[in-house]
C-alpha cells in the first residue's frame, strides 16, 4: 500500500475517533451535569435526555471540536508528527476548546462560581482523556508502521562522495526511526566518481533531477556534496524549490556556527532541514480559512460595484470584460490569473511587455482602476479555487521568471508560497515596469518567506488597505 493511501487513511480513522471521543466525552458529561443540576442519581439522569440533547451529543459538540482540531493543524501527515508534540497539541486545544464550550453552554446554569469551575474541570478532565488516549492509539499504529518498514519516506540522495555514503549508514543505523525508505541516488554532477553504487542504485543524473523525483514519488531529497562543489548546491535546492519534497542539506562548519541546523535529536545526522511548509500547521490552516472567509464576503459586499466595474470596462473599450493570463503559481505550477482589463485588446501583440505609469496601452478607465487597484479583485476567485492567497509574492509569467532567474536564480524561492493578491514588495513598489523594478521587489519577497506569519500577512493587508486609500496604486 502506497504511503499516501495510508495516509489518508490514517487521517480519516485520527478524525472517526475524535468524533467518538467528542461525543462520548459530552455524553458523559451531560449525565454528570444533570447529575449535579436536578440532584438525581446518573442512571434518572438518562431518562430526561431529548432529542436536542441527542443532537448536541451526536452533532454540535463534536462538530465544534472537529473544526477546533482542524484550525489547530491536527489533521496534517501524521506519519511525520512527533508524539510529544501531538500530546501538547491536544492539551492546548481541549483546554481553549473546554473554557469556549463552557461559556457558551452551561455558563449559565447556577450563576455559582465554584459550580462553574467543578463543571469546567470535569469536562476538560473527560474530554481530554477520551481525545488522549485514541490519539495516542493512532500514533502508535502509525510508529509500529515505521519501525516494521510497512510505511516510510522515499528519499533521493545527491552525492556519491564519502559524505553521502556516511549518512546514509548514519540514517540506517540510527535507533531512532526516521522512516526513510532509500530509493536510489543522482551524482551531483554529471562525472560519476565514487561508491555509492555499492549500497544504492544510480536513477539518473542531475539533470533528471524533477522526472526522477516524481517517477519515483520522491518525498525527502538529502543533498549531501563535497565542500569543492558546494557551488552546486544553489542549483540544486532552488530546482527542489519546485516540487513538494523536505530537503536536508549536509551543512559546513559557518552554517552550524551561524545557527542554521537547528536538532534536538542525538542520534540523528546532522543535516539542515528545509520544509516545503514555511508555517506551522495551524497557521496554514487559518491562513486558508481567512483566505476563503475575505474573499467570499468581498465578492458579496462588492458586488454591485464589481456589476458597475465590469459595465464601465465594456464601455471603456472593445474587447472582454475580464482578461485571463498564465502565471506561476506554488511549486512553479501554472495556473490563470483574471483581472478586469485596463488595456486595449491588442496591447500585447507584439510580445509579452510590463505596463509603465504612463502606458498608452493603458485605458482611461483602465488607469483609474489601476489607481485604485479595482482591477485586481477578480483574484478574489483565484483565492477561493487554492491559485492564491490574500498575501504572497506577486505571479509573474513565465517569459520574465526566466529572465530574471538567469542572472538570479534564487528568483525561483518565491515558487515555494502561494501568490498573492497583495505582497511586502507591491506595498513598495506596485506594479513593476521594468526588471530591474521586478528583481528590487524581489527582496521584499524573499524577506516575506523567510519571516511568513499570520502576524506579517496582517500587518501588509493594513499598508495595502493604507495604499489603496491613498491611491497610490500605478
Amino acid at each position: 500500500m502506497r504511503l499516501s493511501r495510508m495516509k489518508r487513511i490514517a487521517i480519516r480513522q485520527l478524525i472517526l475517533l475524535d468524533y467518538i471521543a467528542a461525543a462520548l466525552a459530552w455524553f458523559c458529561f451531560w449525565v454528570y451535569r444533570q447529575h449535579l443540576l436536578t440532584k438525581v442519581g446518573y442512571l434518572d439522569a438518562l431518562h430526561k435526555i431529548q432529542l436536542r440533547d441527542y443532537i448536541n451529543i451526536l452533532v454540535v459538540i463534536p462538530a465544534g471540536w472537529l473544526f477546533a482540531y482542524f484550525l489547530s493543524g491536527t489533521y496534517f501527515d501524521l506519519y511525520r508528527k512527533s508524539r510529544l508534540n501531538e500530546i501538547n497539541r491536544t492539551l492546548i486545544s481541549c483546554m481553549l476548546g473546554c473554557i469556549m464550550v463552557s461559556v457558551i453552554v452551561f455558563g449559565n446554569d447556577t450563576g455559582d462560581y465554584s459550580y462553574f469551575i467543578n463543571t469546567i474541570s470535569r469536562y476538560l478532565l473527560i474530554h481530554t482523556t477520551f481525545a488522549l488516549v485514541f490519539r495516542l492509539l493512532i500514533l502508535y499504529n502509525v510508529k509500529r508502521k515505521l519501525i516494521s518498514g510497512r510505511a516510510g519516506f522515499n528519499t533521493l540522495i545527491i552525492g556519491g562522495n564519502q559524505q553521502a555514503i556516511n549518512i546514509y549508514k548514519q540514517v540506517l543505523d540510527s535507533p531512532k526511526v526516521l522512516g526513510n525508505i532509500f530509493r536510489g541516488f543522482i551524482y551531483s554532477s554529471k562525472e560519476a566518481s565514487n561508491g555509492m553504487s555499492k549500497y544504492l542504485p544510480q536513477l539518473g543524473h542531475i539533470s533528471q533531477l524533477e522526472d526522477i523525483i516524481d517517477n519515483h514519488h520522491i518525498e525527502e531529497v538529502i543533498v549531501a556534496v563535497d565542500s569543492s562543489e558546494h557551488h552546486l548546491l544553489e542549483n540544486i535546492v532552488t530546482r527542489l524549490c519546485y516540487r513538494p519534497v523536505v530537503v536536508k542539506v549536509l551543512p559546513d562548519y559557518y552554517d552550524i556556527i551561524s545557527g542554521s541546523v537547528k536538532t534536538s535529536n542525538v542520534y540523528d545526522a546532522v543535516l539542515i532541514h528545509i520544509h516545503p511548509d514555511l508555517m506551522p500547521d495551524w497557521q496554514r490552516v487559518c491562513k486558508r480559512v481567512i483566505d476563503i472567509m475575505v474573499s467570499v464576503v468581498s465578492l458579496l459586499i462588492l458586488s454591485p460595484f464589481l456589476v458597475f466595474t465590469a459595465i464601465m470596462v465594456k464601455l471603456s473599450s472593445k474587447g472582454s470584460i475580464f482578461y485571463k493570463q498564465q502565471r506561476i503559481g506554488l511549486f512553479g505550477k501554472p495556473f490563470n490569473i483574471y483581472k478586469f482589463r485596463s488595456m486595449y485588446i491588442e496591447a500585447e501583440d507584439a510580445g509579452p511587455a510590463l505596463s509603465s505609469k504612463l502606458d498608452p496601452r493603458i485605458t482611461k478607465w483602465g488607469r483609474f482602476m489601476r489607481k485604485w487597484r479595482i482591477d485586481e479583485l477578480p483574484q478574489f476567485g483565484n483565492i477561493i479555487l487554492g491559485e492564491m492567497s490574500l498575501v504572497g509574492p506577486r505571479p509573474e509569467r513565465k517569459h520574465y521568471i526566466d529572465i530574471i532567474s538567469a542572472n538570479h536564480a534564487h528568483y525561483k524561492y518565491l515558487h515555494k508560497v502561494k501568490p498573492g493578491l497583495t505582497s511586502w514588495g507591491m506595498v513598495q513598489f506596485g506594479y513593476a515596469e521594468n526588471v530591474e523594478e521586478m528583481i528590487e521587489r524581489m527582496k521584499y519577497d524573499l524577506l516575506y518567506i523567510e519571516n511568513c506569519s499570520l502576524a506579517l500577512d496582517l500587518k501588509i493587508i493594513l499598508y495595502t488597505i493604507m495604499v489603496i486609500v491613498q491611491g497610490r496604486g500605478k
